[in-house]
């Protein structure tokens, strides 16, 4: 019992920390609120005294895929992998040309944003796109003298969209697949017509919603960005490129995604090191790439994982599991998954239902609504997904304002759908 009301404060706080106090300030230093309150809340949790500690140890280091520190290592250096480009300015310089050749006024640069954030989400992550493509779009609005919100809701809702498509899109596909043995192949055979569907919807919906500020002409000019490094460019496309075909056939000749994503990193790591040796000037595109990387979620996930294990070790999930059963597994999971993703954050909600699906025995079908939950939930509220949080705290320094009231009205009219469509094409997919 002393478990479960600890894990509840935790997330309950964590929660009113996103909503009131985003930011913890310790001397000159800004801290996230969100990672701090759920460390604190595991450490409490394990002074209680009533976890076994010995056991939580072996389960955080065993060698399974599922371990927390592996999916850590594979998310982070995939990150890295794309921020790399961000840093030579390559996902600013195709936002800059599809904006540029929009010549059809906004409602034709609106649909290029969103295919163009769509098709790079598919083959990085939405958290990337995120923290890439959000401050951009803030200062073409200003020089173009446009209204941001079409845009930046685009944005939003493509990365959190089209990161269902690949494995690789989002940390909690990379979880869920890796718990349940699911592969690069037979997830993207899967998860590809829900995706589009969902993608479809969510469109149709945002045109619908912001049709009449689309027609107003835009009266400033474009920001042209270049790209100088063209070689470093080359090199770092190459990389990209390559660990997302490794990752495709890795299941077949063994090789462990968390192990290509690391090798891939460390090599293109080493390909730069060399360049700018060669070229006898400091490599600080690679320290960018290191201060960018989204350290927090270490600190974060380790502690979720704490609270998720200490709950499945007291039997809370497979009480939970075994209630919901594997009938309707579609609907229940992908319906509780999205909503639990905007109560505890789609991270911990997938390690938890992680445990839930297993204890249920609703196989395949709940791994898969439950990775349609916890990707769309992001646009529902704020609290849905780290790229949520990322995405206030830069339109915040924008001045841009986007509370909790827009990413709710945002997310009646484009999740919800978007949720309703992806679940009903789901289930035809598992039926054939």
């Amino acid at each position: 019992m002393v478990n479960i009301v600890i894990s509840a404060v935790t997330c309950l706080v964590m929660i009113c920390s996103v909503l009131f106090f985003p930011k913890i300030k310790l001397g000159k230093i800004k801290l996230d609120s969100y990672w701090v309150i759920v460390l604190i809340g595991a450490a409490v949790l394990l002074a209680c005294g009533q976890t076994d500690i010995v056991a939580l140890g072996k389960s955080l280091i065993a060698d399974t895929a599922v371990n927390p520190l592996k999916i850590l290592v594979l998310f982070l250096s995939m990150t890295i992998l794309s921020v790399f480009l961000d840093e030579l300015g390559f996902f600013r310089f195709l936002a800059s040309f599809a904006l540029r050749h929009a010549r059809g006024g906004q409602q034709k640069l609106f649909f290029s944003l969103y295919f163009m954030v769509s098709l790079l989400t598919v083959f990085t992550s939405n958290d990337v796109i995120i923290l890439s493509f959000t401050p951009f779009i803030c200062y073409f609005a200003q020089s173009a003298k446009i209204n941001p919100m079409p845009y930046l809701a685009a944005e939003f809702v493509a990365a959190n969209t089209w990161s269902m498509a690949l494995v690789i899109g989002n940390p909690t596909n990379i979880y869920l697949a890796t718990a349940f043995g699911i592969d690069f192949v037979h997830y993207l055979s899967v998860s590809i017509l829900p995706t589009v569907a969902a993608g479809s919807v969510s469109l149709l919906a945002l045109w619908l919603l912001f049709r009449k500020s689309l027609k107003t002409p835009i009266v400033g000019t474009a920001v042209r960005e270049v790209i100088g490094d063209k070689l470093c460019l080359g090199v770092g496309i190459a990389h990209l490129g390559a660990c997302t075909l490794l990752l495709a056939v890795g299941s077949y000749i063994g090789l462990e995604m968390w192990l290509v994503a690391l090798v891939s990193a460390g090599s293109l790591f080493l390909f730069s090191l060399v360049i700018f040796a060669c070229r006898k000037k400091k490599p600080r595109i690679l320290g960018g790439c290191l201060r960018r990387a989204p350290w927090q979620l270490v600190p974060f996930l380790l502690s979720m994982f704490i609270l998720s294990e200490a709950l499945h070790m007291q039997g809370t999930t497979a009480a939970i599991g075994n209630f919901l059963g594997s009938d309707l597994a579609v609907l229940k999971y992908g319906a509780l998954s999205f909503a639990a993703s905007n109560l505890i954050n789609n991270i911990p909600m997938s390690v938890f239902f992680s445990s839930m699906i297993g204890s249920a025995g609703a196989g395949t079908d709940a791994v898969f609504a439950t990775v349609i939950g916890s990707n769309l939930g992001a646009f529902f509220t704020p609290i849905g997904a780290l790229a949520g949080l990322m995405f206030s705290s830069i339109l915040s320094e924008h001045g841009i304002k986007f509370g909790y009231r827009d990413f709710l009205e945002l997310g009646a009219v484009a999740a919800l759908p978007a949720l309703a469509a992806a679940l009903g094409v789901l289930y035809a997919v598992l039926l054939i």
